[in-house]
């Protein structure tokens, strides 16, 4: 891709996502077994994983998104989440299936699943496409898993930098990382 250099780093190239994505789809459709999924999408870097996982899941869906944010444009987590926006129906009594782009210190999918459980759902579970273990401060419940990453700032795939690369096919890092 143009906008890259030799400083970036392929890490999961678009065959081994789409692969990754579809055995994901069919264990969410076997697990849930017919009962309606309401997917809530964590915006914005979750969008492209979000597609393509939905487009793979076998059983009756709405989609709900939210967008949440404590990074801003840095490459370090403030620690603060905020919500930027909300969902717009009830989540009361639906199985609630977060897709998030990756589970890095945990911090903003633990205050997103407390926050959920105010909402009263039937049950809330965790679809990540990335997670990195290196940079864990919270144990949050991952379901469904993409693939582990090294501790670097990854990109690609929907995942950016100060709002570049997202439109990436593949993912991998930069380095140095970005500053």
């Amino acid at each position: 891709m143009s906008q890259l250099n030799d400083t970036y780093h392929l890490l999961f190239s678009t065959e081994k996502i789409a692969e990754r994505v579809r055995h994901l789809g069919a264990e969410i459709t076997r697990e849930f077994d017919g009962k309606p999924l309401t997917v809530l999408v964590v915006l914005k870097g979750s969008f492209i994983f979000a597609a393509d996982l939905i487009r793979e899941i076998d059983l009756p869906l709405n989609v709900e998104f939210i967008g949440l944010r404590s990074y801003g444009d840095r490459v370090e987590t403030s620690g603060v989440v905020q919500i930027t926006m909300d969902v717009k129906h009830p989540l009361e009594g639906q199985h609630v299936l977060i897709v998030e782009d990756i589970v890095d210190t945990g911090l903003t999918l633990d205050y997103l699943i407390k926050n959920l459980s105010t909402r009263k759902p039937a049950s809330v579970s965790v679809a990540s496409l990335l997670y990195k273990p290196a940079r864990a401060k919270v144990k949050v419940p991952v379901a469904y898993l993409g693939f582990e990453v090294p501790d670097k700032f990854v990109i690609g795939y929907g995942l950016d930098f100060a709002g570049k690369y997202r439109n990436i096919k593949e993912i991998g890092y930069l380095e140095p990382p970005p500053v």
